[in-house]
């Protein structure tokens, strides 16, 4: 005589809820756990037996006869995975969104961006729990992107120009890429910087305007330790011959 146990729950499906199962099963980027409940469900509404399914898919019957009656209670959703009883929540939504704001609206007073530290100081949060929100949302103060494009017409002659030279240097060939240091400038960019937003660095042109210009001339007395300085409005040998003077007499 068979042993009497708990009936097999029938599974019935709608089209729309058959066309998810299928989609979910051979969608390759599910979660291995969601495909297999998925095949399972649609094995059962064949008419199969809990033992004839786990047969087919390779799974004990209780796994079988837990996701057919989960499937039976909650539908499609009865196939996720439930929460899970752990530690609360420590911080809310609206510690979430001010971290957010922050980040995105305010510069720190001694700083041209925040860092998890300063942001961890100025809010109360731990720089771990700053550096998560960050994470989440996408928002990395500390980088920024350059862009510009060109109007030169003879900007790619040039490109190959320039990166022929050292791609394919001639021989016995020097090159020297100079910049000058001596001037102080009040640079600006050529276009608004665009602000840092969620998945997305601050950015702004490559290049930049001059609103003025000074020039410093600096010398460090190694006896006295006393550094020496003049500010002038032009960068000549003039100029520098008349900074030089002074110190050459007082060598004398």
């Amino acid at each position: 005589m068979a042993r009497a146990g708990r009936p097999t729950v029938e599974v019935e499906l709608t089209d729309d809820e058959r066309d998810t199962l299928e989609r979910w099963a051979r969608r390759p980027k599910s979660a291995q756990s969601l495909a297999l409940r998925c095949r399972i469900v649609l094995e059962c509404a064949t008419g199969a037996t809990n033992g004839e399914v786990a047969e087919v898919l390779g799974v004990h019957p209780a796994t079988v006869s837990k996701w057919r009656r989960r499937f039976a209670v909650n539908r499609l959703d009865g196939l996720h995975d439930e929460p899970r009883p752990g530690v609360p929540r420590s911080i809310t939504d609206d510690d979430v969104e001010s971290i957010i704001v922050k980040t995105l609206e305010e510069t720190p007073i001694d700083a041209t961006h925040w860092s998890t530290r300063s942001m961890a100081k100025a809010t109360g949060m731990s720089q771990s729990a700053v550096s998560r929100i960050w994470r989440a949302f996408g928002l990395k103060p500390h980088l920024r992107e350059t862009f510009k494009l060109s109007p030169d017409p003879l900007f790619i002659e040039k490109v190959r120009d320039v990166v022929g030279l050292y791609l394919n240097p001639p021989e016995a060939a020097l090159v020297l890429c100079v910049d000058e240091k001596t001037q102080i400038q009040a640079l600006d960019r050529t276009a608004p910087v665009l602000p840092l937003r969620p998945g997305l660095p601050e950015r702004a042109t490559h290049d930049y305007v001059r609103n003025g210009t000074t020039n410093l001339y600096a010398a460090l007395d190694m006896a006295s330790g006393k550094v020496i300085a003049d500010m002038t409005e032009r960068h000549r040998a003039v100029e520098f011959r008349k900074f030089l003077n002074p110190l050459c007499v007082n060598l004398m």
